[in-house]
């Protein structure tokens, strides 16, 4: 696949460094130092530049900015003229450091407001529910089982291309269904923020485990 990054913090950088070997991938943002910084720590095929330009290369585009700045970027990205037709991957969490309370769009989740502002991307949320040292791991896995990776959104290719990219962390994809059900994860990992500000390890997970079934 080929993955444009939107974005060159430290969730951007753990979940690219996971793909980089089995993937085509370019790193973009304003800040186009820091986007080739990435690029050469990832490797010499990463290619780096403008939002626009790791939007226009990307058939999956990761929405790795602060949740601040998912629209303004979105629009530097070029918008629907641009945007139309990708799979944008949206890892972010609107919460509110004050009270650690999960922002609502409207009474829809952050997810579903990039959807409405552009209608004719495809949109999956999936990658939220952890901090990125998490996803350094290799692979991650707690209690010896791997971590279930929950994910959602509307259009049934482009959540295999994200199941995929799940895998290829060493993960398990988990659907959970339509974007809609995004407005629970996100809240979710508010819990999951709200623990790590209070203390916790970095590598706090709320994981998902399937018990096994025994043959009587």
């Amino acid at each position: 696949m080929k993955i444009g990054f939107i974005g060159y913090g430290n969730m951007a950088e753990a979940l690219a460094s996971k793909w980089v070997e089995k993937h085509s991938l370019f790193i973009g943002g304003r800040n186009k130092e820091k986007a080739e910084s990435l690029a050469k720590k990832l490797g010499e095929s990463v290619g780096f530049g403008s939002e626009k330009e790791a939007a226009t290369f990307g058939e999956v585009v990761v929405l790795a900015t602060t949740h601040e700045a998912v629209f303004d970027a979105m629009e530097a990205a070029g918008g629907s003229d641009v945007l139309a037709g990708k799979v944008l991957l949206d890892i972010n969490n609107p919460v509110e450091l004050s009270d650690f309370l999960a922002k609502s769009y409207d009474g829809i989740s952050l997810s579903e407001a990039i959807a409405k502002a552009i209608p004719n991307a495809r949109v999956v949320k999936a990658f939220n529910m952890c901090q990125a040292k998490v996803w350094q791991m290799n692979p991650p896995k707690f209690d010896d089982r791997p971590l279930v990776v929950m994910y959602c959104g509307d259009d049934a290719q482009a959540k295999q291309q994200v199941a995929v990219l799940i895998e290829d962390v060493g993960c398990e994809a988990k659907d959970i269904g339509d974007l809609k059900y995004s407005r629970m994860l996100e809240p979710a990992a508010a819990i999951v923020i709200k623990l790590l500000f209070s203390g916790h390890s970095a590598y706090t997970v709320l994981n998902l485990i399937q018990p096994e079934v025994k043959a009587i």
